[in-house]
């Protein structure tokens, strides 16, 4: 068996029975290292380099955790979550609760794409926007999967459709020149104007499995505890006295600087940072508590952190494997003369690689060199090409346990304990979007 196929398999399987993510990966990276023919010391080697990719998200991560943490004991959250639960109608009928999670899924998927687009800060957003919102969605039984999709939904959907912001970073640098310099040698090229159009149909099936996800799948009420952000193992449930129009003030602008930071320095951990240090200063919590909320900031996002550094060195093994060609040659051997067996067969290979490297971004750059000679040689269209290998890679972006697509969201719907990393995000946006990726991939390579 590929070792990329039985280390993937090996990682999933693993968390699916509740082994920690952590564990799972590191079992998973020396299972498909040594299969592949490495020894224990350049697993070791190969497993360690990776890690520092991870070191700055991770970093930025617990950040953006402190100052989500500062944000709450300043009283805005609370102040914002009282403020919609009057909008949208906490002890309403069904009707109007079906308005509110409308309202509010609308609203996480509206700002992700926003994050992946027009204004690009990916998902540092999370943190700060998910954790105020959750009392509100736990007084209406809103269930917390449902809002993990429409999170996930907007952050792939946006960079696949729109050309902006890291949508255009995946259309022109990575999609676009990736085949371009794969079909040079066969005289193939294609336009990066033509991959919104290729990448349509993928996009509108990703938008057909949120709609499952949020009127059928998790429709039904669902009970959790009403807590606070960070209020884990018995912390003590701060008080929220009424805020003055200066704290509100004071509150936004920090929420401002901090993103205006980030724009402009392009770092999550800067921005933070800064965002941090202006609430400390604005007086909303005494001087003396400051480490404390700084500390709890940090534990809310120490396992996200985590996954985020091990992830990484589980990738760099499994591109050290040099297996990915093999993968491709095996599973080009079972398509035959069919060309729709060979869409499949291309997009099945995308998620299992994106699957374990857990970035699409990473993943085009892997496939595209095998992949368009391919294409080319079953007679695909340009505009099919790209529609293949756009879907190949955002495949398994969805579902990842060690995608930041898939971490991001837990990130913010776990603040206050109450949410699985791989049975409330993982294992939803698997079904929800992977499931209809492939089908809508596959049209799109038909039709084209």
């Amino acid at each position: 068996m590929n070792a990329i196929v039985l280390a993937v398999a090996a990682m999933m399987l693993l968390v699916l029975i509740r082994v920690p993510v952590i564990m799972a990966l590191i079992v998973a990276t020396f299972i498909g290292g040594t299969a592949a023919g490495m020894n224990f010391a350049d697993v070791v080697d190969a497993f360690e380099a990776g890690l520092g990719n991870g070191a700055n998200i991770a970093l930025s991560y617990a950040m953006l955790g402190a100052f989500a943490v500062a944000l709450s004991r300043s009283g805005l959250t609370h102040l914002v979550a009282s403020r919609i639960a009057g909008l949208v109608g906490a002890k309403s009928s069904a009707s109007g609760n079906l308005y509110a999670a409308m309202v509010i899924y609308g609203a996480f998927l509206v700002t992700a794409t926003l994050a992946e687009t027009l204004v690009p800060v990916h998902i540092a957003f999370i943190p700060i926007l998910v954790p105020p919102l959750l009392e509100v969605m736990d007084r209406l039984q809103l269930d917390r999967r449902a809002a993990a999709c429409a999170l996930t939904c907007g952050l792939i959907f946006a960079y696949m459709l729109l050309p902006v912001g890291f949508g255009a970073v995946y259309q022109t640098d990575i999609l676009t020149k990736n085949i371009n310099i794969a079909g040079e040698a066969h005289g193939f090229a294609v336009a990066a104007s033509t991959v919104p159009l290729a990448m349509l149909i993928p996009a509108l099936g990703m938008l057909v499995g949120l709609m499952f996800a949020v009127l059928i799948s998790y429709r039904r009420p669902r009970a959790y505890k009403i807590r606070e952000i960070g209020e884990i193992a018995g912390d003590e449930k701060p008080a929220h006295p009424p805020m003055s129009q200066k704290q509100i003030t004071l509150s936004l602008l920090a929420i401002v600087i901090a993103l205006i930071t980030q724009l402009i320095l392009g770092s999550m951990l800067i921005g933070g940072l800064v965002g941090f240090a202006l609430l400390s200063l604005g007086g909303f919590f005494r001087w003396n508590e400051v480490d404390d909320v700084f500390v709890l900031g940090l534990r809310m996002m120490a396992l996200i952190g985590f996954i985020m550094v091990t992830a990484q060195g589980f990738a760099a093994v499994m591109q050290a494997t040099g297996e990915v060609p093999a993968l491709v040659e095996g599973s080009a051997a079972l398509i035959g003369d069919s060309k729709a067996m060979a869409a499949f067969v291309l997009l099945a290979v995308g998620l299992l690689i994106t699957m374990g490297i857990g970035s699409s971004f990473s993943t085009v750059p892997v496939i595209a060199l095998i992949y368009v000679p391919l294409c080319l040689e079953f007679g695909f269209s340009p505009l099919a090409t790209v529609a293949l290998i756009g879907t190949a890679g955002a495949l398994g972006d969805a579902g990842s346990p060690a995608s930041d697509s898939t971490l991001g969201p837990t990130a913010g719907l776990d603040a206050d304990g109450q949410h699985d990393h791989i049975w409330d995000t993982v294992v939803p946006t698997f079904l929800h979007f992977n499931l209809p990726l492939l089908a809508a991939g596959w049209i799109a390579a038909m039709v084209l």
